[in-house]
């Protein structure tokens, strides 16, 4: 036995040696899936992308993560994430790809993660299955190619579960407290979405660490506190330094990162109150609606023949967001309607749920036979902490009011740990077992194959009938073939295995390429053949691949063409148009509102863009060129606008003031010049007062301001005294003579100045 025991030692040492030639291969695909033309996306998303240029000129701005280079206002999301981008766009220079860079790491370092996760407990080949099918879920790509913060925060949360499961295999206290600190990183990340895991860390603690109860209650109990004390350490910080001595904290309505953290970035997640105008009551259905309306116009407006494609698209819209009696048939964002089936709905299936039946077929199988008081083995342990993973994750999807399609993420590392583990599993009891559980693996092929099929079967126009029919083919006759075949243990049995699993990854993997193949969209990630319109559902019309911008955003006196009937969208009956939602993108177009709706705010997200009106920007006919401009906001000025900006600058702070994020954030990008968005973001932040900006003026700190009838919500009786007192510059001073200019829902956008003495 001792003899025995020192020759496993000596194998485990070998391996651990050893490269396994194996996941080379897998490193490779998900090296090619995230990294691969990363440097054709030359902004990002551009929100973010402007505060990284902030952030690269001032420790002040680097801390705070500002969004403009004067610190007037932050951006929506703590800091860690952007402190990392600037680092690597202060080593590699200041470019859209890196930014990205370190969101594409993240995306092959959780995969290597996971890889090491599984194959310890569950064995090599399941460690290698677990790793491609991390891979080649379809949204992991797809967010990883951008700048968002998601890729970078599943890295994190998987680097605190090795410690934690490092922590119950050594049983040191240290490796405990390394991982609920760990969280605490994630949560200055990504905020409350980072405590997501915490059931799976306590859950598979206290089930698998075998000290006593009261050293269990102890360690639990400080490593929690350790990690509420590094998640707040940022913000206790910034809400105890005057607010004067900072930026606004942008998105709140009281100037307070906590509050940030807490609500919108926190429960109004999960309850839809996407109010940000100061007001305490939920914003009604059709505003969501509306929202999903604006979204889904701005991102559809990428094709190079926007005048045909632009109604084409407004028609396909209305058809899937018209429900009888104006109700919303795909939910907001294209997330489907709250329910224990969201997640097979169209627009999150294609996303995350490829292998979701075999997952549960292998949930079935790893837990078969296990007694409630145990004991359990370590293979049951584990699979206890990712299902704890899975299921409130998957539950806060299934309810929640507002996310978006690339939050996702947050449940492709337990589908793939079911799904490495749950193959090797659900194969052994094939091929040892005569009962039930030997059912287990045809049935999972089957019912996946099926799902998938569902999947496809909207875009049959956009990938044909083939690969549609061929999956559905293939897995319901290997799955017959395999049942039939469940005593004959010989080598083409494991052949029809091998092939099964292969079908089974082979959809997933084309549509992790779709956004190399069509386009990405570094604002709203997703995965399909309309990656590029960034909603992840059924295509109304072909994308261009080598386009992701909105044609119907254009600077002043610069338009792509397109007349404003096209740019327009009529959203439900009754809709209002109040309220911002965070991490996403409003309307490119002309939005009109309906009769008796309220047109009191400005809807817009945060870490996307806000369209609804004329804005110093363009996404111009330059669409077609290898370079994509991305993330709803280009950074194509208007030139003519800026030289007259300049020129006429006699000493003051600001370039000009305007409304929100979107109108100054291409300025940002292009001068590394301070551009005060007044409302933050979306225009709705109450950060100034007509006071204050009395002052400001009189130090001389802004005397321009452009006005387009954006994001008025908490910024009117300031919009109402800059038209009052301020002079208006001619049109032909500052636009282009090559076209009119652009309209928005309130009218042509106006430079102002004003002078106090």
């Amino acid at each position: 036995m001792k003899h025995m025991n020192s020759e496993v030692k000596e194998e485990r040492t070998s391996n651990k040696k050893r490269i396994d030639l194996f996941l080379v291969p897998i490193v490779l695909i998900a090296a090619f899936l995230n990294l691969f033309k990363i440097w054709t996306d030359e902004y990002a998303n551009a929100y973010y992308t402007a505060a990284v240029k902030s952030m690269l000129q001032s420790f002040h701005n680097f801390f705070y993560a500002s969004f403009d280079p004067g610190g007037y206002v932050t951006i929506d999301k703590p800091p860690v994430v952007f402190w990392i981008q600037t680092i690597s766009a202060k080593i590699f220079g200041f470019h859209g790809w890196s930014v990205i860079l370190p969101q594409a790491l993240a995306g092959i370092g959780s995969v290597l993660l996971l890889y090491v996760l599984i194959k310890r407990t569950f064995g090599v080949w399941a460690g290698r299955f677990a790793a491609i099918a991390m891979a080649l879920t379809p949204i992991v790509p797809a967010v990883s190619r951008t700048n968002n913060i998601d890729s970078m925060l599943v890295f994190t949360l998987l680097l605190a579960t090795w410690m934690l499961f490092r922590a119950v295999r050594t049983v040191k206290f240290g490796w405990v407290l390394a991982a609920f600190a760990m969280i605490g990183v994630a949560f200055n990340m990504k905020m409350l979405q980072a405590y997501m895991v915490l059931p799976a860390f306590y859950v598979f603690y206290v089930v698998a660490t075998k000290i006593t109860w009261k050293k269990k209650i102890a360690f639990l109990t400080t490593a929690t506190a350790l990690m509420l004390a590094v998640s707040v350490s940022w913000a206790v910080v910034v809400d105890s330094t005057s607010a004067d001595k900072r930026p606004y904290m942008g998105s709140s309505q009281t100037n307070s990162v906590l509050e940030l953290a807490f609500g919108y970035n926190g429960i109004n997640r999960l309850t839809g109150n996407t109010s940000v105008t100061g007001s305490s009551h939920k914003q009604p259905a059709q505003t969501e609606q509306q929202t999903a309306s604006s979204e889904t116009k701005q991102n559809s407006n990428s094709s190079a023949d926007s005048s045909q494609s632009s109604n084409q698209r407004k028609s396909s819209f209305s058809q899937k967001m018209q429900a009888p009696g104006g109700g919303n048939q795909n939910g907001m964002f294209n997330t489907g309607n709250p329910g224990p089936f969201r997640l097979f709905q169209k627009g999150l299936s294609d996303q995350i749920s490829w292998l979701l039946p075999f997952v549960i077929f292998s949930i079935v199988g790893l837990f078969a036979g296990v007694k409630f008081k145990g004991p359990y083995t370590a293979k049951q342990k584990e699979s206890l902490f990712w299902l704890a993973w899975l299921l409130p994750v998957a539950v806060f999807f299934s309810i929640a009011g507002f996310f978006h399609q690339y939050y996702l993420i947050m449940l492709a590392p337990p589908i793939a740990a079911f799904a490495g583990a749950g193959a090797v599993a659900l194969w052994s009891m094939y091929k040892q077992h005569n009962d039930w559980k030997s059912w287990l693996l045809p049935g999972g092929i089957l019912t996946t194959a099926a799902l998938q099929v569902y999947i496809m079967s909207p875009y049959v126009s956009s990938i044909g009938v083939a690969p549609i029919a061929g999956v559905g083919a293939l897995g319901v006759i290997l799955a017959l073939v395999l049942a039939i075949r469940k005593q004959r243990k010989n080598s083409l049995t494991n052949y029809l295995g091998a092939a099964a699993m292969v079908v089974l990854l082979a959809m997933p993997a084309y549509w992790a390429m779709t956004p190399i193949i069509y386009g990405g969209n570094s604002m709203l990630p997703s995965a399909g053949p309309d990656s590029s319109s960034g909603m992840g559902g059924p295509p109304s019309t072909a994308t261009n691949s080598k386009q992701s911008g909105f044609n119907g955003m254009q600077p002043p006196g610069s338009s792509s063409g397109n007349s404003s009937s096209n740019n327009q969208m009529q959203p439900p009956s009754g809709s209002s148009n109040g309220g911002q939602m965070p991490g996403g993108s409003s309307n490119n177009g002309q939005m009109q509102p309906p009769s008796g709706s309220s047109n009191s705010g400005q809807m817009q997200m945060p870490g996307g863009s806000s369209n609804n009106s004329q804005m110093p920007n363009s996404f111009s006919s330059k669409s077609s060129s290898s370079k994509r401009k991305s993330g709803g906001m280009n950074a194509e000025v208007n030139q003519k606008l800026l030289n007259y900006l300049t020129k006429n600058n006699t000493g003051e702070k600001y370039l000009f003031a305007t409304t929100d994020s979107t109108s100054a954030a291409p300025y940002i990008i292009k001068t590394g010049k301070p551009v005060m968005a007044m409302g933050g973001f979306s225009g709705s932040d109450p950060i100034l007062t007509v006071s204050k900006l009395k002052a400001m003026i009189k130090k001389g700190e802004v005397k321009y301001f452009y006005l387009s009838g954006m994001g008025k919500g908490g910024q009117s009786d300031v919009i109402t005294w800059i038209k009052e007192n301020s002079k208006e510059i001619p049109s032909s001073k500052w636009q282009s003579t090559s076209s009119s200019a652009q309209q928005g829902p309130s009218g042509n956008g106006t430079l102002y100045e004003i002078t106090l003495k």
